[in-house]
């Protein structure tokens, strides 16, 4: 007859302690620093937490202090070019099941007196895309958004399912998230040099010295001044700045139905924001990586712009501000390692989309970093990683 054995739950455990302790000293996680803690580079920090020790180096004094924090972030499927479409696209479930969805907005491209065939065709277009959207009548359109009368437009094109992302609550999240799983938070610290270490990498901060052997580069607006950091050339990202502010609607008008009011032309765009409105030029002015500030005279054509176009008598707005939205050439984003230094992994790009594909991004970027195949989801979008690689920017090496 068989003993039973003499050792209990505890010694189980104890004995996969031990194997996990052994299993560690020969296959230690990855150091990850990341440079930036916007919503790109936290949503990656938060993405390769369970199997990396990441850092989080963001040189101003708290988290999203840039575009980040100043974004009136919409989820929109019909925003972007065909890439960041089908970004968006595997970003929803995310999105929503994180509880990021803050108000169903809707956003409506509105056509003026002249614009009917290209109101046509624009409905055609992101109908192809999206089959909710549909193509407003002039009085369906003022009928949703009273302020804009009858026989000043042709109608629009309506996306229903846009929604507001609560930009606070995700960018609170993946902080949260990367400091449950062991990750750190450095704010305040500024990079000052990149360099090779042996077979991995060095980060030089005003705080600091932190080994690593991965370097995500997500700092936004700097993108390619980190690149220079590490002796690399830029891949020829441009800051752009964009202007808004906050006017009160008209007097006894509900507003919280209205949804994003965009121009045809990109004129101008506004949308409600906790019982106001924001509105904005639209504009995309090439800018040096700064802290953004808004000009008035930005302020001023896009006031009497809407005012032009609307009923809305705004006056003097409140609070204007400005964020650079950062665009790569081709204005697709940038995700991989470059092949100039190991090691060295680019994310940046994410223009006016980050919030609605930062997660998908982490999800890729994850993936390219342990040599894994893209997401099943992401790859069956059409997206590639050479899609979105920094090589598509380089200039191959001539042979002689």
């Amino acid at each position: 007859m068989l003993e039973s054995p003499r050792f209990g739950y505890s010694d189980i455990v104890s004995s996969m302690a031990r194997r996990y302790d052994c299993w560690m000293q020969s296959n230690p996680p990855q150091k990850i620093v990341v440079i930036g803690g916007g919503i790109a580079g936290l949503s990656l920090a938060a993405a390769v937490r369970d199997w990396a020790e990441v850092t989080v180096l963001e040189r101003e004094p708290h988290l999203g202090y840039h575009a980040s924090g100043r974004s009136a972030a919409l989820f929109t499927e019909t925003y972007g070019n065909r890439l960041v479409r089908a970004l968006t696209l595997a970003s929803r479930q995310q999105i929503v099941e994180g509880g990021f969805v803050a108000h169903r907005r809707g956003a409506l491209h509105v056509g003026w007196t002249g614009d009917g065939a290209a109101i046509d065709r624009l409905a055609d277009e992101l109908q192809a895309l999206v089959p909710s959207v549909r193509r407003l009548s002039a009085a369906e359109l003022h009928a949703l958004v009273p302020a804009i009368a009858i026989e000043a437009t042709c109608g629009g094109a309506y996306e229903p399912d846009a929604v507001d992302i609560d930009t606070g609550k995700m960018l609170a999240a993946n902080a949260s998230a990367l400091k449950a799983g062991g990750g750190l938070i450095r704010a305040g610290e500024e990079v000052r040099a990149i360099s090779q270490d042996g077979g991995g990498l060095r980060v030089e901060t005003s705080g600091g010295v932190y080994p690593a052997d991965i370097v995500v580069n997500a700092a936004g607006a700097w993108v390619d001044v980190v690149a220079g950091l590490a002796g690399l050339s830029g891949l020829g990202f441009q800051p752009k700045r964009r202007t808004a502010f906050l006017f009160d609607p008209p007097a006894g008008t509900d507003i919280a139905s209205w949804p994003l009011v965009v121009d045809l032309h990109e004129q101008f765009y506004f949308k409600p924001d906790a019982g106001r409105l924001i509105g904005s030029l639209a504009d995309e002015t090439d800018s040096e990586p700064c802290d953004a500030w808004p000009e008035d005279i930005d302020v001023a054509i896009a006031v009497d712009r809407i005012e032009q176009a609307t009923t809305m008598r705004i006056g003097r707005p409140s609070t204007p501000w400005a964020g650079l939205r950062t665009f790569a050439p081709d204005r697709t984003p940038v995700a991989g390692f470059d092949p100039r230094l190991p090691g060295f992994f680019w994310l940046g790009g994410q223009g006016g989309y980050g919030f609605q594909v930062s997660l998908t991004l982490a999800r890729l970027s994850a993936a390219l970093m342990r040599g894994e195949p893209l997401p099943e989801d992401v790859a069956a979008l059409g997206v590639t990683a050479a899609a979105l690689a920094p090589d598509r920017f380089l200039v191959p090496a001539t042979t002689l």
